[in-house]
């Protein structure tokens, strides 16, 4: 379970119990900073919290902010500046030379447009969503903090904002995160005012599908589950004590490798690994995800053994495009020494997420560029008529 999957528990359990629930967004930084954009944190008025924003050190305040500031129910924004020597209030000697804004809501199940069940049904339908906050204003405008518009994959739009023209504008660059999948804060410039947009890209979680079920598979589906992938364990043996071995799999599918290809939906967020130690099984696994979208393919054992199963389909008449053996990882996983199970697994998930990324999987150390990614805003003039 990821610490998104967490927070959706938390609220719902704090509806059942009759608490008052806060959420905390950071929506922008600048510099170095713990966490970025994206990050939440779920709080009741109890003084219990899932998620986290730093490194521990902004968590009490956000909190006293819920307690103290937030009687009328509304949205408020803080901001905390790590830049100056004299920082008492969270540096703590961290050493992040940075500017954190984080936005303070209260939850309730029945606003609209409601960002936590927006966010529960794109986790529920697998389906990538938008969602564009706004958390600065400055000057006459007519827009409100916290205000938002939602854009679902098939175009639909639900909004609370009021402005034609900022709404024209949001859907643009929201359908935009849509084709790159990277969230960012926009700034967009009114004729007598502005405001600040968080717009944020959910992603469901990660489907990773194993193929294969021996022991060796055991810590690779469990340290996905601890990232809150979706992991579906697929067991060419059809062997019925697959599912006592693989207890907390989303989904275990016993199946035999002529048929297997009817049973498992791949798209083009599907992670897969085959590690089924059956030639013949990976030759039939390899025929079926090497032409589908599949995101990530690999393959275990060594490189001539990859190389001998695409000869083999070579021989059968199938041919794949360069683009297509670009997604193909055999041997799988990253070079880190790894041996036992568990290692092998490591190295498996740390190249998936490496994938997922866009990195290198190198060490950070030898990056010249900050870690993360930036977030600075990006500034637009809206033409109003």
């Amino acid at each position: 379970m990821n610490e998104v999957q967490a927070i959706l528990e938390g609220f719902e359990s704090s509806q059942k119990s009759g608490e008052i629930t806060f959420l905390a967004t950071v929506v922008k930084t600048q510099g170095s900073t713990y966490r970025r954009p994206g990050a939440k944190m779920l709080m009741t008025n109890t003084g219990r919290t899932i998620g986290t924003i730093s490194a521990g050190c902004l968590e009490n305040d956000v909190f006293e902010h819920t307690q103290q500031r937030m009687s009328d129910g509304k949205p408020i924004v803080v901001t905390y500046d790590n830049t100056a020597s004299e920082d008492i209030l969270w540096g703590f000697g961290l050493g992040c030379n940075g500017t954190v804004q984080v936005l303070i809501e209260r939850l309730e199940r029945e606003s609209t447009p409601n960002a936590i069940a927006f966010i529960e049904e794109c986790f529920d339908k697998k389906h990538l969503g938008i969602i564009a906050t706004v958390f600065s204003l400055e000057g006459a405008v007519k827009v409100k903090l916290g205000s938002r518009l939602l854009l679902y994959p098939n175009g639909k739009v639900i909004t609370d904002i009021k402005d034609k023209n900022l709404i024209q504008s949001l859907i643009a660059d929201t359908q935009a995160a849509f084709g790159d999948q990277k969230s960012r804060v926009n700034k967009y410039q009114l004729s007598l005012s502005s405001v600040e947009v968080f717009i944020e890209v959910i992603q469901p979680p990660t489907p990773l599908v194993i193929f294969g079920a021996g022991y060796d598979a055991v810590p690779v589906a469990q340290f996905a589950q601890a990232l809150g992938w979706d992991v579906t364990v697929v067991d060419c043996r059809a062997d019925e004590a697959t599912k006592e071995r693989f207890p907390t799999a989303c989904n275990v599918i016993l199946s035999r490798r002529e048929i297997v290809q009817k049973q498992v939906f791949i798209d083009s967020y599907t992670v897969a690994v085959v590690m089924t130690h059956n030639y013949l099984d990976d030759v039939e696994i390899l025929k079926m995800l090497l032409p589908s979208p599949a995101h990530y393919i690999g393959v275990l054992g060594p490189k001539v053994r990859t190389q001998r199963l695409l000869e083999d389909l070579s021989l059968q008449g199938i041919v794949y495009t360069p683009e297509q053996l670009t997604r193909l990882h055999g041997p799988v996983g990253i070079d880190i020494g790894a041996d036992t199970p568990e290692e092998i697994a490591i190295a498996i998930i740390a190249e998936i997420q490496a994938v997922l990324t866009n990195r290198s999987g190198n060490f950070l150390r030898n990056r010249n560029q900050p870690i993360h990614q930036s977030n600075e805003s990006n500034s637009k003039l809206l033409v109003t008529r």
